[in-house]
């Protein structure tokens, strides 16, 4: 039987105007096709009952400014373990988060309302309680690819205009199994107790037939309840012990066939020297091991890789022989962090998502690497394996790698003299501009900027290369990048990548976004079981006595 083949996408979307052939096609009704939604959907809502990820909330309250945009002018983070098992509950990992149940960060005594974290994490719901046709009104409006995945998409409405808590927006549904993949509205029945605000909410892919919720935008730009703020969600560590034991079961160990034998040529034994660096070393690896079974730290990876080459660079131009090796690592979460664990320089996900270039980088990382040079070492009772017996929302009790004052402004200085004599002397990028910007905006992002396990990052420091131009940077020079400007996040098994995107070209100036939160727009993919599956034809309907689906795009 001949099959429709695959065609570039742009083409593709020509096509979904035009009617195809009968042959070979599934005939099927609107009523069936959002029954299958219907039904996927509350399977998918039963299914999350499974997991527990974690939650990451940051909003950014706004101020308009007298150019006609927005900027910062306060924020509100937070940070939880979701209990999907209990519906919508949040317990929350940090300091700050009163409660679960209870509302965190006020907008101010003007304001009668407060952000609830819980609030932010149903919005990975349409609705659990009656999304069907019932309840719902759908609307086919076309076909649309979102990445790699062409979806249907309807507009969906309460068949009850007085019914409360009920989505109101557009849906985005997979054509394949009919998993809801993105759906952009709000829900109906806002009063003067209760706020919903408007949202776009994300699902990804992980293989064997889930998409998990993984990003949410929301918003409020107009109202007269509440501030004007942006926020952004983020939801990772669905199942990463299943993923390392997956990998730990594919590796494969050889044994070798002689017997070992003691020969005493050979110099097998430590010294007191190397004994000390082992234990140290010990205990950087059980403080990384820990943070990443919680979903704190990222898995070992490309991203670590470029970090890592960075520091390469700066050791070998200073004539550097650290032993044992310095070693990076990335925190997953938002808030702008580096520290040292011994040998171990760990950057936060977000403060790499904000530098711009990899100068900026490399005034970061020389910082770090000159605690290392110094010797500022962290404390060796980690080594110990009892000390890392402790209850998850203590983590960041228990963790902590703060510098003293002293000790800061000594690394400062070291990390400058290192600037000085690596590749990146005479190439300074936007690094005085991005520690300029930092120090500047702080004021108006200060969960942003405040860490939780180490220190704030150094901005009252110059690179040490040539003294800064007296010339004003051009239009197109970028200071720090909105949030999320470097790194993409897998939520099944918490791998980092570096984006690759395509240049943007010229920037406006209300497009440079300095720390700021912007909006998700995620290519989507399938993953797993699912990537090498043959994409059906376009789904092809027959007449239905109420309404069917049309051949045509939106």
């Amino acid at each position: 039987m001949r099959t429709l083949k695959i065609l570039p996408v742009a083409l593709t979307l020509v096509l979904g105007a035009i009617p195809l052939p009968a042959a070979g096609q599934q005939q099927i009704t609107l009523a069936q096709v959002v029954d299958k939604i219907v039904a996927q959907e509350q399977a998918e809502v039963q299914s999350l009952r499974q997991y527990s990820p974690i939650v990451e909330t940051y909003i950014q309250i706004l101020r308009p400014t007298k150019a006609g945009g927005a900027v910062p002018n306060g924020d509100k983070y937070c940070l939880g373990r979701a209990e999907l098992s209990k519906g919508v509950e949040l317990e929350p990992l940090i300091r700050g988060t009163r409660t679960k149940h209870n509302l965190f960060g006020g907008l101010g005594s003007i304001f009668s309302m407060e952000f609830l974290p819980r609030g932010f994490l149903q919005m990975i719901y349409l609705d659990t309680n009656g999304f069907d046709r019932q309840h719902y009104n759908f609307k086919y409006v076309g076909r649309e690819f979102l990445g790699d995945i062409r979806c249907l998409v309807f507009d969906v409405d309460p068949s009850s205009k007085p019914d409360k808590g009920r989505f109101v927006g557009r849906i985005w549904v997979e054509d394949q199994d009919y998993h809801i993949v993105r759906f952009n509205g709000g829900y109906s029945g806002r009063s003067q107790t209760s706020f919903y605000f408007s949202f776009d909410s994300w699902r990804t892919n992980a293989g064997k037939n889930e998409w998990l919720p993984a990003f949410i935008y929301s918003e409020e730009v107009d109202s007269q309840a509440v501030a004007t703020f942006k926020a952004q969600t983020r939801l990772w560590s669905y199942a990463p012990d299943y993923a390392r034991e997956e990998q730990e079961l594919s590796k494969v160990l050889v044994e070798t066939p002689m017997a070992v034998k003691d020969q005493s040529e050979i110099a097998n034994d430590y010294s007191p020297i190397q004994a000390k660096r082992a234990w140290s070393r010990q205990a950087e690896d059980n403080v990384a091991t820990k943070m990443e079974q919680l979903g704190l730290m990222a898995p070992y990876g490309d991203v670590d890789k470029v970090l890592e080459t960075v520091v390469n660079n700066l050791e070998v131009t200073n004539n550097l022989d650290i032993q044992p090796a310095v070693r990076c690592r990335v925190l997953m979460t938002s808030t702008l962090e580096s520290f040292t664990m011994g040998h171990t320089i760990v950057l936060s996900r977000g403060l790499v998502d904000v530098l711009p270039d990899e100068a900026s980088l490399a005034a970061i990382l020389a910082h770090e690497l000159g605690h290392v040079v110094l010797g500022h070492r962290m404390g060796t009772q980690f080594a110990f394996f009892n000390r890392l017996r402790f209850e998850e929302k203590e983590t960041f009790r228990h963790f902590g790698f703060t510098r003293t004052p002293e000790e800061e402004q000594a690394a400062t200085q070291q990390g400058i003299e290192l600037l000085k004599k690596s590749p990146y002397k005479d190439q300074p990028g936007n690094a005085p501009l991005f520690l300029e910007a930092l120090k500047n905006r702080s004021k108006e992002i200060p969960n942003l900027v405040s860490p939780h396990l180490g220190s704030r990052v150094a901005a009252g420091w110059t690179t040490g290369s040539a003294e800064p131009s007296a010339e004003k940077p051009s239009g197109n020079v970028i200071a720090a990048l909105p949030l999320g400007g470097r790194i993409k996040v897998e939520p099944w098994n918490n791998q980092l990548q570096m984006l690759k995107s395509k240049p943007a070209g010229g920037v406006a100036k209300d497009e440079k976004m300095a720390f700021e939160v912007t909006p998700f727009f995620v290519y989507l993919t399938r993953q797993g079981n699912n990537s090498g599956k043959e994409v059906p034809s376009a789904v092809s309907v027959k007449s239905d006595p109420d309404t069917s689906i049309p051949d045509t795009k939106p």
